[in-house]
């Protein structure tokens, strides 16, 4: 991991939760199949802590890809196929598998509208 993991952000998740790391991603519900990656500089290999919001617990994923900020990180295996939850809320399909630890986005995951 690069030296922006140990750089605060304003507004950051950190000031509300009970734990004392810092956390990467952020899920808001723990039936949600991605979080959102809060930080810059994420690499494949990287150990990453997540805070699952509603529930107030941490999670531990090994991200699979270099992911961007605001991007989604899958914390649970997705089938093709599969229905995307984030918020709590069905955001799409995934087109292709999708494990644990990888990028979630345009490229593997389509709105159900069209």
């Amino acid at each position: 991991m690069n030296g922006t993991y140990g750089v605060g952000v304003a507004g950051s998740p950190e000031s509300g939760r009970k734990g004392s790391g810092m956390i990467h991603f952020v899920v808001h519900d723990e039936n949600d199949s991605v979080g959102v990656v809060v930080v810059e500089g994420v690499k494949a290999g990287d150990t990453l802590a997540g805070w699952i919001m509603d529930q107030d617990k941490e999670i531990t994923v090994k991200a699979a890809n270099d992911i961007p900020i605001g991007h989604k990180l899958a914390i649970r295996s997705l089938a093709g196929d599969a229905t995307v939850i984030k918020y709590g809320v069905d955001i799409g399909r995934a087109v292709a598998p999708i494990k644990v630890g990888e990028h979630a986005h345009v490229h593997n995951i389509k709105t159900k509208k069209w």
